[in-house]
C-alpha cells in the first residue's frame, strides 16, 4: 500500500544492482530518478539508471506494424496499448530506511518484494537527511530533472580536509556552484579559503552581486590592477621567495640546482644575486645561468640596467614584506582570500599560490607538532584548472606544494578544492585522495570513466547518468554521504540576495528592539 506520492511503475524481475521496473503508463521514468518501495517494515530507495521500450508484440510485428504506418500511411490501432507495450527501468538499490527508526538510514544489502509499488519520493521520506554541526550546504536534492525543496549538508570540516573535486564540462555550471560554496563557507568558523581567482569573477569587481557584499565581512580581496575601495594592493617582496617556490613551474634539473645554490650563498637576496651574476662556490655552465636570468626576468617582470634591478609587477625589492604572512593570518582568521591572477600569466599565478600555500602548510605543520591545530580553522586551497599543478605530467617532472597537500594536507586540516573539466590528466592517487567529488555534466566518456573509478561510491551504472545531466545538476560522491547523492544547483544571484536580505532584515530587528539608554534624574 502506497503511503504518499505518485506511482511510478512496479518491479517486475532482476538481481541486486539490476532491478527491472515496469513503467505506469500516465507517469514517466527518467535517468537518475529516486523512488521509493515500501512496505510495513522499510522503505528502499531506488535510482533510475537506464531504460528501454518493451512491448508484448513480438518485434517482427512490431517491424511490420511501423512498416504499415509509415509507408502505407495506415493508421493502426493496438488492442489494449498500455498494456501491450510500455517501458522498463532499470534500477539500482541507495538506501533502506525501517520505519521503526526512520531518523536513521543502511545501505541496501536486499532486494525489495517482487511486484513492490514504486513511487516518488517526497520530502517526508526524507527525515533520515540530518543536518550536522558544522554544516556544508551543496543544494538542493534533485530525482531526475525534479528538485525537491530539501537543502543537502555534509559536515564542512571533514569534506574540506579530504580534499574536494569538481569536475564538468565547459558550461555546465561549474563557476556557479564554486561561487556558492564560497559563499556558504564563508564567515563559519570552521574553515578559510584561499582562492586563486584567474578570471576575477568571485569578488564580484564587475558583477551586481559578489563574494564583497557577503554579510559577515569576511572577505579579503587582493588586486594588482585598479584596486577598488576596501580591497587590498597584491605586492610581494622578492626576499619572500625560495627556489622550493618554483617547484610547480616548468625548471630543469640545472637551473633548479643553480637557483638553490645561489640561496644557499646568498639568502633572502639569491634572485638579484642571479641577475647581477655574482659568484657562487659552485660552478655552472654559463649558458645554465643566462637561460635562468632569462626567465626570471620574464616570470617576474624585473628590468636590469645598469648594475641596477627595477620592479614593474607584482613582485618587489622594497614592498610587500608582510603580504604573505598579512594573508596566512587572515586564513587563520576564518577569511576568505582572493587573489585576482586575472592579469598575469599562468606561471605567475602558479608561482604566487606555490608561495602562499607553502607559507600556510608549514604554519599548520607547526601548529601540529606544538599542539595548537585544533584551534585552527580548515584552511583549503581553491585550484583552477589543477592538472597544471596535479596532472601526471607534471607530477612525473617532480612533486610541488599542491601535490603534497592532497597526499598529506589531511593530517594538518589543509585541504584542497580542486576544479578541472579533464579529471583524466590526475593521476588515480590524486583522485583517490579528493575524498569529495561534485561531478557535473560530462560528455566525454574517458572523463566519465576516470571520475567513476575514483568516486568514493560505485558509479558504475551511473555512465549515461552522468553524460545527461544538464546545467546546474550535478551528481555528488563522497567519504561523508550514505549514497552518490543528485542535487540542483541554485543560482547564486537569488542565493546571495536572500542571504543578504535575510542579515538586513535581522539587523534592523536587532536595531529596534534596542531600547536605548535612559537616564534619570535624582
Amino acid at each position: 500500500m502506497v503511503a504518499s506520492g505518485v506511482v511510478k511503475g512496479q518491479i517486475i524481475s532482476g538481481k541486486f544492482g539490476e532491478i527491472l521496473a515496469r513503467q505506469k503508463s500516465d507517469s514517466a521514468f527518467e535517468l537518475g530518478e529516486i523512488v521509493i518501495a515500501e512496505d510495513a517494515e522499510k522503505k528502499v530507495f531506488l535510482q533510475v539508471y537506464d531504460i528501454e521500450y518493451s512491448s508484448q508484440v513480438s518485434q517482427q510485428n512490431l517491424e511490420l506494424i511501423s512498416g504499415l504506418a509509415l509507408e502505407e500511411d495506415a493508421a493502426m490501432e493496438f488492442m489494449d496499448k498500455n498494456l501491450r507495450n510500455y517501458k522498463l527501468a532499470f534500477l539500482k538499490p541507495l538506501i533502506t530506511v525501517w520505519k521503526k527508526d526512520a531518523k536513521n538510514s543502511v545501505l541496501s544489502k536486499s532486494l525489495p518484494e517482487i511486484f513492490s509499488t514504486l513511487r516518488t519520493v517526497e520530502r517526508e521520506d526524507l527525515s533520515f537527511l540530518t543536518r550536522p554541526a558544522h554544516a556544508l550546504c551543496l543544494g538542493n536534492l534533485r530525482s531526475g530533472s525534479h528538485t525537491l525543496n530539501v537543502p543537502i549538508y555534509l559536515d564542512g570540516p571533514a569534506v574540506l580536509t579530504h580534499h574536494v573535486l569538481i569536475t564538468g564540462t565547459t558550461g555546465k555550471g561549474k563557476s556557479v556552484l564554486m561561487s556558492n560554496l564560497l559563499w556558504d563557507i564563508t564567515g563559519k568558523s570552521y574553515a578559510s579559503l584561499l582562492v586563486l581567482d584567474p578570471h576575477d569573477e568571485y569578488y564580484g569587481r564587475n558583477h551586481a552581486i559578489g563574494l564583497k557584499d557577503h554579510p559577515s565581512g569576511k572577505v579579503a580581496y587582493y588586486t594588482a590592477r585598479d584596486v577598488p575601495t576596501g580591497a587590498r594592493s597584491l605586492k610581494i617582496n622578492l626576499a619572500t621567495l625560495r627556489p622550493q617556490h618554483f617547484g610547480c613551474l616548468d625548471f630543469s634539473d640545472a637551473q633548479e640546482q643553480a637557483m638553490n645554490a645561489f640561496y644557499k650563498e646568498y639568502g633572502a637576496k639569491w634572485v638579484e644575486s642571479i641577475i647581477l651574476e655574482k659568484p657562487v662556490k659552485v660552478a655552472f655552465n654559463d649558458a645554465t645561468i643566462n637561460v635562468l636570468k632569462r626567465r626570471l626576468l620574464y616570470l617576474l617582470d624585473l628590468d636590469f640596467s645598469a648594475n641596477q634591478l627595477f620592479c614593474n609587477g607584482v613582485f618587489d625589492i622594497t614592498a610587500g614584506e608582510n603580504t604573505v604572512k598579512t594573508i596566512c593570518e587572515e586564513l587563520e582568521k576564518t577569511s576568505t582570500v582572493i587573489i585576482d591572477t586575472s592579469n598575469f600569466s599562468g606561471q605567475v599565478e602558479l608561482l604566487i599560490g606555490s608561495l602562499i600555500a607553502s607559507e600556510l602548510f608549514a604554519r599548520y605543520r607547526h601548529y601540529k607538532r606544538d599542539g595548537t591545530i585544533a584551534q585552527k580553522p580548515v584552511a583549503s586551497i581553491v585550484l583552477e584548472e589543477a592538472p597544471r599543478v596535479l596532472g601526471k605530467e607534471v607530477l612525473e617532472k617532480g612533486g610541488n606544494i599542491f601535490s603534497s597537500i592532497a597526499r598529506e594536507g589531511r593530517k594538518f586540516n589543509v585541504g584542497l578544492v580542486a576544479i578541472t573539466q579533464l579529471p583524466s590528466l590526475i593521476p588515480r592517487e590524486i583522485l583517490a585522495n579528493m575524498n569529495t567529488k561534485i561531478i557535473l555534466g560530462t560528455e566525454m566518456a574517458g572523463e566519465r570513466q576516470a571520475i567513476i573509478d575514483s568516486a568514493s561510491q560505485d558509479l558504475s551504472t551511473d555512465s549515461r547518468n552522468i553524460a545527461a545531466l544538464d546545467k546546474g545538476e550535478c551528481l555528488i560522491s563522497s567519504n561523508f554521504s550514505r549514497f552518490a547523492i543528485p542535487i540542483k544547483v541554485p543560482f547564486f544571484e537569488t542565493l546571495a540576495a536572500q542571504d543578504i536580505a535575510s542579515a538586513k532584515s535581522a539587523a534592523s530587528k536587532e536595531k529596534r528592539a534596542f531600547p536605548g539608554v535612559q537616564f534619570t534624574q535624582e
